[in-house]
């Protein structure tokens, strides 16, 4: 999981509110209820000693987002009088939650956003066709095509002096409207860096626009002819293998991830080793074992890489006044400010990580903790 989109939760100084909150309307009394819910999570961060400018202007969010249909919550940062970043999650959070703190509590968001694919999904006639491209955080683009040739799309019935004219003037016709669909399709494809690209609809139109895809985008490819651009068209076997292929590519990621962790033998596992190598600027990937419960605590500084499980580690390193931290909170701001990748686990996928936690190193070296026994 790519972190870019948490960088200006880290480009301010805190302390943080962040507030997760069941935001579901699909209930009759659900503005009451949403009204409930954010009372109960206000009297809590007051009694945290929250600065009433960040309250209100997080209440502002709140109460004004607009309504998605069925079951969702929202995910809230803010500091400092104003709302920083605010995400709709897919589902209710497990719980409420109201929290004052140094840092933004981030975990419960990448927890439930898991693995984010970029996709790309076009639905194509003869005519022309409908896209849509949904990036890795979630910003969705549309675009309508309609492809430069109408005429004669429909391929005439046998016999006739011109009937082999008419045959290649509707081929002509569509395959010019295919290349017009492959522009637009790779146009988003390259906006979002998509990881799939689904081409679904008119089973000779899906050929076409497949077969015309440059070489890069080959690979990512998956046809079908499910789907219909016709008024009223059921459009739920489409959604569902939409859903399916994105699934299927996140779990690819994270297989991925626990080869090249696997790869490393005992390099880079556990809390100690994860923190001596986001020190050192050495994280590629860090992998988490998604734990509601996890209460553990870090040691911080300034920095993003002044991070410890040991004050005395950080006055080594001139760091006046360390601060204690959540653990989680400080290991995501120090991806965030390495650049590294997250990759969040359930207990069943990673069940011996020591500790919960675990890297996939960009280079090892002497210094690498357990490099000996690599």
């Amino acid at each position: 999981m790519q972190l870019s989109f948490l960088r200006p939760l880290y480009d301010r100084p805190g302390p943080w509110v962040s507030v997760y909150l069941d935001a579901s309307a699909n209930t009759e009394d659900a503005h009451p209820a949403l009204d409930l819910r954010w009372r109960a999570l206000r009297n809590q961060l007051q009694e945290q000693r929250a600065d009433v400018d960040t309250i209100d202007a997080v209440e502002r969010v709140v109460r004004g987002h607009d309504p998605m249909p069925g079951d969702y919550g929202l995910a809230v940062f803010g500091t400092r009088g104003r709302v920083v970043l605010s995400e709709y999650l897919s589902a209710p959070p497990l719980r409420d939650l109201a929290a004052f703190t140094s840092l933004p509590h981030v975990m419960p968001m990448l927890a439930q956003r898991g693995e984010q694919v970029a996709w790309v999904r076009v639905l194509a006639d003869r005519m022309g066709a409908d896209a849509m491209a949904i990036s890795a955080g979630g910003v969705p683009r549309r675009a309508h095509v309609t492809g430069r040739e109408d005429f004669q799309l429909r391929r005439v019935r046998p016999g006739g002096w011109s009937q082999s004219r008419y045959q290649r003037a509707a081929m002509e016709a569509w395959h010019h409207n295919a290349g017009d669909v492959t522009a637009a399709t790779v146009e988003l494809a390259e906006k979002v860096g998509a990881d799939v690209v689904v081409v679904a609809g008119d089973v000779r139109a899906t050929g076409m626009i497949a077969a015309q895809m440059p070489q890069r985008w080959q690979d990512v490819v998956v046809r079908t002819d499910a789907g219909s651009r016709a008024r009223g068209a059921d459009q739920m076997l489409l959604d569902d293998l939409t859903v399916q292929t994105i699934a299927e590519v996140a779990d690819q990621r994270i297989t991925a991830a626990l080869d090249r962790f696997g790869m490393q033998e005992d390099v880079g596992a556990g809390l100690e080793a994860v923190v001596s190598a986001l020190q050192r600027n050495q994280v590629d990937t860090m992998l988490i074992v998604d734990d509601p419960s996890a209460n553990g605590e870090l040691w911080i500084g300034p920095d993003p890489t002044a991070i410890a499980t040991d004050p005395r580690q950080l006055s080594d390193m001139s760091v006046r006044d360390p601060e204690k931290v959540r653990a989680d909170a400080a290991l995501v701001r120090a991806l965030v400010g390495t650049d590294a990748e997250l990759t969040v686990l359930g207990p069943d996928e990673a069940p011996s990580l020591t500790d919960g936690v675990g890297a996939v190193l960009r280079y090892v070296d002497a210094a690498t903790p357990g490099r000996g026994n690599a």
